[in-house]
């Protein structure tokens, strides 16, 4: 396993659609590792593929069940995820990346989504996650599609500056219903050149 370099807004690559991975190979458990353990390292709730600059549909999700064990949930690990209903209820909360060092941001998403994809034996499997889960997993197949979340802020003032690093942390905060620390910012001080794109 290795830690790799989390990309960060600017970088074009962000803005890349991953590919679906065809074959589980053990070149893609490899990286299924590494993100595992680089989510781990950087104190992250999931990472997709594309934020360590392979464009490849894969994601990893870990919510902690402990705020103070990171590592402490169920880890998902899931290739060529697709979202294939979702409810229309819908949530407002506090989202948080690594991709996106020093800021929160709020955005609206389902409430519950069904989810299908691949496990790393290559068996198709479904799941319905709720809630805040739900959001992590909307979260991370957007960076699939080349999304960020600050695309989908409820308004553009509807960004706030963190301590860089604790993005994840402020966005679980919010979660557990404890307020980060906010101080707003303009949504322009964090879109990148191709934000349109």
């Amino acid at each position: 396993m290795a830690v790799r370099e989390v990309i960060t807004v600017g970088d074009a690559r962000l803005r890349e659609r991953a590919r679906p991975v065809q074959t589980i190979t053990p070149e893609i458990r490899q990286l299924a590792s590494d993100m595992v353990e680089t989510m781990h390292a950087y104190d992250g709730i999931g990472l997709a593929a594309t934020q360590v600059a392979e464009m490849h549909r894969l994601l990893v999700i870990e919510v902690p069940e402990d705020e103070e064990i990171w590592g402490s949930g169920e880890l998902y690990v899931i290739a060529n995820p697709e979202i294939i209903k979702e409810s229309r209820e819908t949530d407002i909360g506090t989202e948080g990346c690594l991709s996106v060092p020093g800021y929160v941001g709020e955005v609206e998403r389902a409430e519950e989504v069904l989810v299908r994809g691949l496990d790393l034996h290559g068996r198709k499997f479904k799941l319905r996650p709720r809630g805040f889960l739900a959001r992590v997993f909307q979260h991370e197949i957007d960076h699939l599609n080349g999304v960020l979340y600050i695309d989908r802020l409820t308004a553009p003032d509807r960004i706030w500056e963190v301590e860089p690093g604790t993005e994840e942390q402020e966005e679980l905060a919010d979660h557990r219903q404890t307020s980060p620390a906010e101080t707003p910012v303009p949504a322009s001080a964090v879109q990148s050149p191709d934000a349109d794109a």
